[in-house]
């Protein structure tokens, strides 16, 4: 089976950050540490209204950690611009809601339109692979392929967040998903509210090739540290691939 990427999101080191002001915890350290724990690769979300990431984290990490940075981004001009200015290999296209805690599910890509299209065309004419974030919806999956993206991340919060007794039917869902993906050409990636206990069944996907962690690694890192954290995590991963 191929091999797994697995992507840190260090969102959350800047949350702790911020709450105090200053330069501590640092999220490029953060970053740093994860790679040299087996990581594949840093995820950061700069938002609009930068409750976390600033912009100046995105440059640190980009310029400074030599492992592939995917940037996730709401669809807007300006952040449109920060990637091709900051040309990160991988970007990820999320929605985003001023009001929201986290991401709340897929975009809506069918209803996105034209100018979607485009922005999805000048990140990948720059040489950006461009994935989007959406449910595991096949018309969903599809309208992405069209467009010209290179890869979907399926949404995995609603069946992380559900009683293990439920997951049967959101599992099948997400495995309907991977499947179109992978029939429309697309990558397939994964990701949202994965920890240790929900990941394994993810990761056993074999049409599934990177999933993205990060809330449960930094909350979790308090308890094993966050090498610790990733390295379980790594073999964990490594676990399910082989079974």
């Amino acid at each position: 089976m191929k091999h797994l990427d697995l992507s840190i999101n260090v969102d959350h080191v800047a949350t702790i950050r911020n709450a105090r002001g200053g330069t501590f915890p640092d999220p490029t350290e953060a970053a740093r540490a994860c790679i040299e724990a087996g990581a594949d690769g840093i995820t950061v979300h700069l938002r609009e209204d930068r409750r976390h990431i600033r912009d100046r984290d995105v440059e640190r990490i980009r310029a400074e950690i030599a492992a592939p940075l995917n940037f996730e981004m709401a669809a807007t001009e300006e952040m449109v611009a920060i990637a091709l200015r900051t040309a990160p290999p991988y970007c990820c296209l999320v929605p985003e809601k001023r009001a929201e805690l986290t991401t709340e599910g897929g975009l809506d890509v069918i209803r996105a339109g034209e100018d979607f299209a485009r922005k999805v065309r000048a990140l990948r004419d720059a040489g950006i692979r461009v994935s989007v974030f959406v449910e595991a919806d096949p018309a969903q999956i599809a309208a992405c392929a069209r467009i010209g993206a290179a890869a979907v991340e399926l949404h995995t919060g609603t069946y992380a967040d559900a009683a293990p007794s439920a997951r049967a039917p959101l599992l099948a869902r997400l495995k309907e998903g991977a499947r179109v993906a992978v029939a429309e050409g697309l990558l397939c990636h994964a990701g949202h509210g994965l920890t240790y206990e929900n990941l394994p069944p993810i990761a056993a996907m074999p049409e599934v090739t990177e999933v993205s962690i990060g809330h449960f690694l930094v909350g979790q890192a308090i308890f094993d540290s966050l090498p610790g954290a990733v390295r379980k995590m790594r073999a964990l991963i490594a676990t399910a691939r082989s079974a």
